[in-house]
């Protein structure tokens, strides 16, 4: 083996010929060159996105427009009060034309968006601000709405309000994707889309079922409402927060406290998320039962029969379904084996009230027609009673048809009484047990007027008087009230615990004999 007679360069040639512009000598190996470090793609992102997306941001006008927003103002007070008054004359009148001006004359958009970018600056005093025209805005809608119900001839749930009662996890999603597109037309001044977002979202309707149900003293309705509002207004904010924060708007917080806070609105979104998306899960069993109950039915009976109406309660408990069956052949034995079938596909008792009508082996138009004529004629007779009741309930109360409140679908009727002259708690007791008693199938609640309670409890036997409890007990239920009694201690907490069973709020106070009950909140009964 031979040498190399190529000689390597010495280090002081390279530096010297790179220094000189030159390349090492011939025979020289070629110094290997220190590439630069390469750059990542997401810093490339990033730098192309700060420089080119967010930096073409007037911040300080962004942000100037939303303080203007969020303000309380004579103007968003009045748009906000006409918005409501539209939204709840549309949900009664059951017209979504009416409904859709509503939501495009709500201001409520402002300042929801402003709780979103005062948090992702950490204004908090913008933060305050933006929360307090938020909730006068949305209770002065709410209060006007329950007045406008509260006076109406109308007060039956429509389509429209029922739509706003049962809010699910798609409903979430419909407010993400809205404040996204809501946030992104605020931010890069396209704000024509609000529009738009202004319809997605449906602010108003929602306050406006919240007032019909305070109306109506309907929990279901109210509380529905009230969770599809707080869903989309929870939901904009802070999603208006995140696009916020994307484009480059910045609080002065620690790495720590910005953690902090991403997590947090993470846990409230997540939090709002599982129970719509339990309810959603229990809309999407309830229309698979539907199938399954339509389908057991039709199973029972031949081809020539038709199942004409079917009514299904999932409130109820039992589940209770009602159907109507046209069939050649009636069969009677059919409903308890029907029962039993459904109650196991479905995995909950039912209570089934099946209803078959025979006709022809043709199942003849003409035979339908006579059927359905005569449960047109039914239901109007039911029309008839029930303004029959309000008449009843008018003249019991001293006050007119107008002012009392009749549902129909769930038989319960309510009226507040005016004072009459001389009639005592007792008197306007007796009055609703007298028309309760004449309409078994209603629920009938007669408001007695506000006044000192001022009932005395005599003990019998070592017991408290029950029909004396049984008055107080009426009179806090329907006028929503807590009980002070006073008296000797033993018989004052025997009277104490029959009121709580009935779901009555209690005090008690040690005083001497008789027992006696008054107002909680007005000191119980006086002296005298």
């Amino acid at each position: 083996m031979t040498d190399d007679p190529t000689p390597a360069a010495s280090p002081e040639a390279a530096i010297a010929a790179e220094a000189t512009g030159g390349s090492p000598a011939a025979g020289d190996a070629p110094a290997p060159a220190s590439p630069a470090p390469p750059e990542g793609v997401w810093e490339q992102v990033r730098q192309w996105w700060k420089v080119h997306v967010s930096g073409a941001v007037d911040q300080a006008e962004v942000t100037e427009r939303r303080r203007e927003d969020s303000r309380l103002s004579e103007h968003y007070l009045f748009m906000t009060a006409m918005s409501g008054g539209i939204a709840v004359l549309g949900l009664l009148l059951s017209s979504p034309a009416v409904v859709i001006g509503a939501m495009l004359l709500s201001p409520l958009m402002g300042p929801i968006m402003g709780l979103g970018f005062a948090l992702a600056i950490g204004d908090w005093d913008w933060l305050k601000a933006s929360f307090r025209t938020l909730l006068l805005g949305s209770a002065m809608a709410v209060l006007l709405c329950a007045c406008l119900v509260f006076v109406s001839p109308i007060q039956s749930i429509t389509s429209e309000i029922a739509a706003r009662t049962r809010p699910n996890l798609f409903d979430l999603f419909v407010a993400l994707f809205s404040a996204l597109a809501g946030a992104y037309a605020m931010i890069r001044g396209k704000e024509g889309a609000i529009v738009g977002v202004a319809i997605a979202t449906a602010l108003m309707p929602p306050l406006a079922v919240v007032g019909f149900g305070l109306a109506t003293w309907n929990w279901t309705v109210f509380s529905g409402a009230l969770l599809l509002f707080v869903t989309n207004f929870l939901t904009i904010a802070l999603t208006a927060f995140g696009m916020a924060r994307l484009y480059g708007f910045r609080a002065n917080l620690s790495r720590g406290q910005s953690r902090f806070q991403t997590a947090m609105i993470a846990l409230v979104l997540v939090a709002l998320a599982v129970p719509l998306g339990f309810t959603l899960q229990r809309i999407a069993w309830e229309a698979n039962a539907q199938r399954i109950v339509r389908g057991e039915i039709r199973a029972q009976f031949d081809a020539g029969s038709k199942l004409d109406t079917l009514e299904i309660d999932f409130a109820a408990q039992p589940v209770g379904i009602e159907a109507v069956v046209f069939t050649p052949v009636l069969r009677p034995e059919v409903e308890a084996g029907l029962a039993r079938a459904l109650s196991e596909r479905l995995g909950e008792a039912v209570k089934l009230d099946l209803v078959q009508y025979e006709v022809g082996t043709a199942a003849t138009a003409a035979e339908r027609a006579q059927l359905s004529a005569a449960r047109e004629q039914g239901e109007r007779a039911a029309s008839g009673r029930a303004a029959a009741l309000a008449v009843r309930l008018a003249l019991a109360a001293g006050t007119s048809e107008n002012e009392v409140l009749i549902d129909e679908p769930r038989s319960r009727a309510l009226v507040r009484a005016k004072p009459l002259p001389g009639a005592s708690l007792a008197t306007y007791r007796a009055l609703e047990a007298r028309i309760a008693a004449s309409e078994p199938d209603w629920r009938i609640e007669l408001v007695p007027p506000s006044a000192p309670l001022a009932v005395t409890i005599a003990a019998r036997d070592g017991e408290p008087d029950k029909a004396a409890l049984a008055l107080v007990q009426w009179a806090a239920q329907r006028l929503d009230r807590g009980v002070l009694l006073t008296g000797p201690e033993g018989e004052a907490e025997a009277a104490a615990e029959v009121l709580r069973e009935g779901g009555v709020t209690v005090e008690v106070s040690a005083g001497g004999a008789p027992l006696r009950a008054g107002w909680a909140d007005e000191g119980g009964l006086p002296d005298r």
